[in-house]
């Protein structure tokens, strides 16, 4: 026991380290799993692109529905006109060409009563709107009824 203590710490070994981790996954299936995520993730950003771009005329009828409401509301006749011509655009956009393309009148204001509207009484003011000035009209409830319309048609 005469040994001294610096003798002692001398015998001592380092510590030994074990091995660094491994980066890439223990088995082959967490691989598999992040190929499946990758495949999943990609498919679901094409879906959401793709979809994106078939509404694209729906957000840009709504904004220029947004740019059109102060003065809707305001019962402007040329903002009904300017309305007549926006959801025009969008029934060619959204329905058969040919069987939009041709309506004016009575025609139009029944084609907007069809397919669930809710102008009502202002059908007939819009299709005839943009001839001839609507002298008094409701401009939030059409400006309300067309938002609504927007955003019920599908492409």
């Amino acid at each position: 026991m005469g040994e001294s203590l610096v003798d002692l710490l001398d015998q001592l070994d380092d510590i030994a380290e074990p091995p660094p981790v491994p980066m890439w996954p223990a088995t082959p299936a967490w691989a598999v799993l992040a190929l499946l995520l990758l495949a999943a993730l990609t498919l679901g950003l094409r879906a959401f692109l793709r979809h994106r771009r078939a509404t694209a005329w729906r957000r840009a009828a709504l904004a220029e529905l947004g740019a059109l409401a102060p003065a809707l509301e305001a019962g402007d006749p040329a903002a009904l006109a300017a309305l007549q011509t926006l959801l025009r655009r969008v029934a060619l956009a959204t329905a058969p060409r040919p069987e939009v393309a041709p309506l004016s009148g009575d025609g139009w204001a029944r084609f907007l009563a069809d397919s669930g509207a809710g102008f009502g009484p202002l059908a007939g003011d819009l299709a005839t709107a943009p001839y001839r000035p609507v002298p008094a009209f409701d401009g939030p409830a059409a400006l309300a009824a067309a938002r609504a319309w927007i955003r019920r048609r599908h492409a």
